[in-house]
């Protein structure tokens, strides 16, 4: 007999999984990052305008000096204003934008980062089930776990080549997200792998130790349990140095382990290698040691001059701090920079100026450590008045920053809490420099700034009442109307209140809506005073301020702040979105 030999239908043919599950391995890949291709596609307009003006590769090689000592150099003029930006899109875009920025208390996720987890985990569930005979042979939920690996490392690593593509404010710390959730994900496709092969070698009497392959796979489903655990938000808060030490071990035995359980593991783990060294080679050159001196404040804060770093990073950015002092000298933190680069400062001594609150071991030993030095020098000369003292550190960074460009904006409201006005204050100090002292040169539009400050203790407005004091003498009698304005929600030693130029102290506790109503409702305080001869031009100025021009928010400190601003700029952006030309928020949350 001759011809084609007979064709098996699918119904009868033998399911083989090391055929077909790769498959949804590759389409499982191919999704999220064609997925990650939108996203950087959806970035590019703002890539391209950081790349015109520097931000995007600020900092990338690290901190510099700048050894000619030029300072600033002022150009154009104060006064004369950029053209307002025109809002040529519809309501409908400004809803759905707004949309996204919806956040439930104690989530720590707004809207759209909550669609895109809801999306991945359908993808993932999808590429699982869809023709996939569980019951009689998990490796799908395998292959998939595997196919995980370099989603979980590529949002992890501090410098990736997605912060980059993605521009300016969308470091580590913001993309961090989907890191923790695939991490997750990864353990569940591995719980269903795991204990569906544990049923079917109890149902036909198979060993579960023994033979390699189980043996390997116990232990690799061990270690992955171990490193969710240690990763739980409790642990991570309290014991954040065990949570690091057990987080790259663990995965290392990891990698070992899974490459003896199957051959197919290998083809998946190059790429978190390769990011993973990618970013300890970008660390390396990122490094710096340098010369610092400490001031203790209080017994809450102690502020960190570093020496010799005049360039090389952004408003908004942090770094990894590490100080050489009292045998913890393996201990890094991240502190955020709350001044400018000395280029276009408004401080009156520029430079590195890093602000550590008391909120832990390590700030609270290095605030005893500086206040025990300060005063053992006092005791060595009668006239020595709490100076500062000197010390090394190193510096691993900058990191992160702000999303936002102030200077595309014509109102601006900055608000934090607490210590979180490291983060805000350094936003100021740059774009009242950059509109002041630099003259606009860089196309900024900003005219009216609100900045609110929310603390405890009348007291700890002197931590940084003597910057606010620079900011607010240059910002005065030019075309930025700044406006101070510090809610205080403890009644104590109301006489601690330092005299800064157009600043307001509160007790209570402001609503941030109520603050973006009133910034862009009434018009600036400087129209108010403005003489007979200017009177026409700041009113009209005044006028547009809110209205067209595009309204940016910066948000820092904790939880219940940040998610109560991102709800009322959600708000506001559905009611007057299109009016007001665009409403853009950034966040900086203190968690881990």
């Amino acid at each position: 007999m001759s011809g084609a030999p007979p064709v098996i239908p699918s119904s009868l043919q033998i399911y083989n999984s090391y055929v077909e599950d790769p498959k949804w391995q590759r389409k499982f890949t191919i999704i999220w990052c064609s997925a990650l291709g939108l996203a950087i596609a959806a970035s590019l307009p703002a890539l391209i305008r950081s790349l015109k003006n520097g931000r995007s590769l600020k900092g990338l090689f690290g901190v510099s000096e700048d050894l000619q000592r030029r300072g600033y150099m002022p150009m154009g003029n104060d006064d004369k204003l950029p053209p307002r930006q025109s809002a040529g899109v519809s309501r409908l875009w400004y809803s759905v934008v707004s949309i996204r920025q919806w956040s439930l208390p104690y989530v720590e996720l707004n809207a759209g980062q909550i669609f895109i987890l809801a999306a991945y985990l359908a993808i993932l569930l999808v590429c699982i089930i869809k023709d996939a005979q569980l019951i009689s042979n998990p490796n799908r939920a395998g292959f998939m776990a595997l196919a995980q690996l370099p989603v979980v490392f590529l949002f992890a690593t501090k410098n990736s080549i997605l912060s980059l593509l993605l521009g300016p404010g969308n470091g580590y710390e913001k993309l961090n997200f989907i890191h923790r959730m695939a991490g997750r994900l990864m353990f569940l496709a591995a719980c269903i792998h795991g204990s569906l092969w544990i049923r079917n070698h109890l149902e036909f009497g198979l060993p579960i130790l023994g033979p390699q392959k189980e043996t390997s796979g116990v232990a690799s489903f061990t270690l992955l349990c171990i490193i969710v655990l240690s990763s739980l938000p409790p642990v991570r808060r309290l014991f954040y140095e065990f949570f690091f030490v057990v987080h790259v071990l663990i995965f290392v035995a990891f990698f070992v382990t899974i490459c003896y359980h199957t051959i197919y593991a290998s083809p998946w783990i190059f790429p978190p290698l390769a990011f993973y060294g990618a970013d300890m080679l970008m660390r390396m050159l990122r490094y710096r040691i340098k010369d610092a001196t400490m001031t203790a404040e209080d017994s809450f804060m102690t502020i960190v001059r570093v020496n010799d770093c005049d360039d090389g990073w952004l408003a908004g950015q942090h770094v990894r701090l590490r100080v050489f002092f009292s045998g913890r000298v393996l201990e890094s933190h991240p502190l955020t920079i709350l001044s400018a680069p000395p280029s276009h400062s408004c401080l009156s001594s520029p430079g590195m100026i890093l602000g550590a609150r008391v909120n832990g071991d390590w700030t609270r030993a290095l605030n005893n450590y500086t206040r025990k030095e300060q005063e053992r020098l006092q005791a060595l000369d009668k006239t020595y008045r709490g100076a500062s003292i000197l010390t090394h550190v190193m510096l691993d960074g900058p990191y992160g920053g702000s999303s936002v460009d102030l200077g595309q904006y014509e109102s601006a409201l900055l608000v934090a809490g607490g210590s979180g006005i490291t983060f805000t204050l350094g936003l100021l100090d740059d774009i009242v420099g950059r509109c002041v002292k630099l003259g606009r040169r860089g196309g900024e539009r900003t005219r009216r700034i609100e900045f609110s400050w929310c603390i405890r203790s009348f007291g700890h407005i002197q931590w940084f009442a003597p910057m606010l004091m620079d900011i607010a003498k240059t910002a005065a009698g030019t075309s930025i109307d700044l406006h101070i304005s510090v809610y205080v929600t403890c009644l104590c030693d109301p006489e601690a209140i330092p005299p800064i130029p157009n600043c307001d102290v509160t007790i209570t506790r402001p609503s941030v809506y109520r603050l973006l109503h009133d910034l862009t409702a009434y018009p600036s305080s400087s129209s108010l005073h403005s003489t007979d001869d200017e009177t026409k031009t700041s009113t009209e100025q005044s006028d547009c301020i809110g209205r067209g021009g595009g309204l940016a928010v910066c948000a820092s400190g904790p939880e219940s702040l940040t998610t109560e601003a991102q709800n009322a700029v959600a708000r506001l952006g559905m009611m007057k979105g299109l009016e007001l030309g665009g409403v853009a928020i950034h966040v900086e949350r203190f968690a881990l």
